[in-house]
């Protein structure tokens, strides 16, 4: 009878805890990012050509009403949407605080350039 008592314990117990694991799990879902985060998802650098690397990186963001990935400082963020509906790039600030904002004649990206004459390019696909 003891043996059946202490079995019954155990197996409470350890319903509980799955019960509670389940419950931490659907709150703070493995994965799910905090409004207005991103994270860096893939990261794939190609230095095959001479004096040039070609960097992609793609992001996972959760961004607030209004807002929409982009860059900031040049690490992944969420911005204003009207900032990408009007390809006004250098609004999202996307370089560095030293770097200067160029945007590309046609709009489709922009040029961060560094004061020792470094220029990074940036495309939006």
């Amino acid at each position: 009878m003891q043996h059946l008592r202490v079995a019954w314990a155990l197996a409470g117990a350890a319903v509980g805890f799955f019960l509670l694991f389940l419950i931490q799990a659907h709150l703070f879902g493995e994965g799910q990012l905090a409004a207005g985060t991103c994270e860096i998802v893939t990261l794939d650098r190609d230095s095959s050509q001479p004096r040039r690397t070609i960097a992609r990186q793609t992001a996972r963001c959760a961004c607030r009403k209004g807002q929409i990935a982009g860059t900031t400082r040049a690490s992944p963020a969420c911005v204003d949407a009207h900032i990408v509906r009007s390809r006004q790039w250098c609004e999202m600030m996307p370089c560095l605080d030293d770097e200067g904002c160029d945007l590309l004649v046609n709009r489709t990206g922009w040029t961060c350039a560094q004061p020792g004459g470094r220029v990074k390019t940036t495309t939006v696909s």
